[in-house]
């Protein structure tokens, strides 16, 4: 229960009377997860009088069978204010074709319009690769879809890039990418020191500077497994090598699993203006399956349910909406800029249905934390 709004206040009562069908499809908050995230001492103090209106956006790959038209309209239908547009990468380009957009500028002009005509800002492109694959090949074509990204985002000015840090080999003869999170043996703490100085930090420095030559200076990198950014600790690592071009696409459901506070999470790094970016997905923890198995035992697909420890989930349905209420009520606290970001990778509530499930919670608990009483 969030500390500035009561049980019975009327923001509550009306939000929790409506989404009784969302909240009571929810999966429960792992035990001390709500309790932590109420107690952090930072979320008790120095609520701004005056909360920013976050805007509600949806990364487009949720749609992969829709065409640009049909998409806008489905967002117009749906009410959501911003796009998160895949350029490449891993999320594809199903919406955006890059090159086409770059040679012509009347095709931008017009891809860009059907946006404008339909009140949706396009504010965040996404190019999720990885530029240092000890795969030449792979990590040249990541890089060079980094690199129209920047040229795209300068045209549109759109400010905020997102993609992955990467993952190199564990030595310059590897040939797959080489996830190292432990330092032992020694022989593990080498290949990760030879990792950050050889390959990423090189890479980010360069890539950064490119980014600033072109009037981007937010690369929101996502904290996510199997890349050497995957933790705050090792995002704020490469942000003080490279600079302040590097932040965060701060995505939650990488970091529930984790055992991280999310609300610490967000005033950490948020103080330091190192969230450029907030992907906007839920994580379900199984208490049964984590105590017999630990949580490296993720699913994604909904027949692998029955084993798993954990998994992605639409908003709402991995933590309760109070939980979500305080996490939103944090970025506003550290002034966060950026938008809310939908993202849906739910095995159950696939597609259209996740999204509308996730965008319900949001707009619900943005509208109480817009209009509830707030401290001095």
């Amino acid at each position: 229960m969030s500390n500035f709004s009561g049980p019975l206040s009327p923001t509550r009562r009306n939000f929790l009377a409506t989404t009784g069908g969302v909240i009571a499809g929810a999966v429960a908050a792992p035990r001390g997860v709500s309790a932590s995230v109420a107690q952090s001492d930072d979320s008790q103090t120095s609520t701004p009088r005056n909360r920013r209106k976050i805007l509600i956006g949806v990364f487009d790959p949720a749609f992969p069978d829709l065409t640009l038209d049909q998409l806008v309209e489905k967002y117009q239908q749906m009410g959501v204010e911003a796009a998160e547009i895949g350029t490449g990468g891993y999320p594809n380009n199903k919406h955006c074709p890059l090159d086409d957009l770059l040679a012509d500028p009347a095709k931008l002009r017009a891809w860009k319009k059907k946006f404008d005509d339909h009140n949706i800002q396009v504010a965040t492109l996404s190019c999720h690769g990885n530029p240092v694959h000890p795969d030449k090949t792979i990590a040249e074509r990541d890089d060079q879809t980094f690199r129209k990204t920047v040229l795209l985002a300068e045209k549109l000015d759109v400010k905020v890039i997102v993609g992955f840090s990467g993952c190199p080999g564990a030595n310059p003869t590897d040939k797959n990418p080489n996830w190292i999170t432990y330092r032992w043996p020694p022989e593990y703490a080498a290949a990760q020191d030879w990792q950050w100085k050889e390959r990423v930090v090189p890479y980010w420095k360069d890539a950064a500077k490119y980014a600033r030559s072109h009037g981007i200076r937010r690369i929101a990198l996502e904290m996510h497994p199997n890349f050497m950014v995957y933790n705050p600790l090792t995002l704020l690592k490469l942000r003080d090598a490279v600079g302040e071009e590097i932040g965060a696409n701060n995505d939650l459901s990488h970091l529930f699993w984790q055992g991280c506070n999310p609300v610490e999470v967000i005033h950490m790094l948020g103080k330091q203006g190192a969230i450029f970016h907030a992907h906007m997905k839920d994580t379900v923890l199984f208490p049964d399956k984590v105590a017999r198995y630990g949580v490296l035992n993720f699913i994604f697909e909904k027949q692998d349910l029955k084993t798993a420890s954990d998994a992605f989930r639409a908003v709402g349905y991995g933590h309760s909406a109070s939980t979500w209420k305080d996490i939103m009520r944090a970025y506003m606290e550290v002034g966060y800029d950026g938008i809310f970001s939908v993202e849906n990778e739910d095995p159950i509530l696939s597609g259209e249905v996740g999204v509308e499930r996730a965008l319900y919670v949001l707009k619900n608990v943005r509208e109480e934390l817009l209009t509830e009483p707030q401290l001095a």
